[in-house]
């Protein structure tokens, strides 16, 4: 393929969802704040997880949260189910691959945390598990995926589904969404001017 038509054909693409992906999540975006920004107020947490990219995504954004997004201000709770590497290697082993994120969600959460599961197929079983679990207790369980939405889409409320096949645009919607998740909640918690 020529590189030039190759380019275009991407950055096509991308442009196109952007537009399909603002109207297909905006109404689960703002159930979306209103719950964090609930939940920030109740002394409650974020909980992110996510395989592969998605994982990646879960870091970033439980990072810009407890660190900073545009001004310094105070550290909010989140983090990521992706980073402890001798409880992921201790739970696949022991346990299996599977529960690698369900039983870090037994540990770890409480009622009125906010569960975030991301996966492009929505079919991810890890990801799944874990959401149920977070129902099970009390969380909130929330999600981001594409495509139809897969297992995930009846497991989560809210769920922003971006109206992709295509797994890289899909992340890099997810991206665009939890940048915008960080830096929306920093203007409803009084953080930013």
């Amino acid at each position: 393929m020529d590189i030039n038509t190759f380019f275009d054909a991407e950055f096509d693409e991308h442009f196109d969802l952007v537009n399909k992906t603002r109207e297909a999540t905006r109404d689960p975006f703002i159930k979306l704040v209103d719950l964090c920004a609930d939940a920030f107020n109740a002394g409650n947490k974020l909980m992110f997880f996510g395989n592969g990219g998605s994982a990646g995504d879960a870091q970033h954004i439980a990072t810009e949260f407890t660190v900073r997004y545009v001004n310094n201000r105070r550290a909010l709770p989140a983090i990521a189910l992706t980073t402890d590497s001798s409880a992921l290697t201790a739970i696949g082993n022991d346990f299996g691959f599977d529960h690698l994120f369900e039983r870090q969600i037994e540990a770890l959460g409480k009622p009125g945390d906010i569960a975030i599961g991301i996966s492009t197929s929505g079919n991810s079983k890890n990801v799944n598990l874990a959401l149920q679990k977070a129902r099970e207790m009390g969380l909130i369980a929330t999600g981001w995926t594409g495509r139809s939405g897969g297992e995930m889409a009846a497991l989560c409320d809210p769920v922003m589904i971006v109206p992709s096949q295509t797994t890289a645009r899909i992340q890099e919607m997810h991206i665009m969404l939890g940048q915008m998740l960080v830096g929306i909640l920093e203007y409803r918690l009084g953080l930013r001017d």
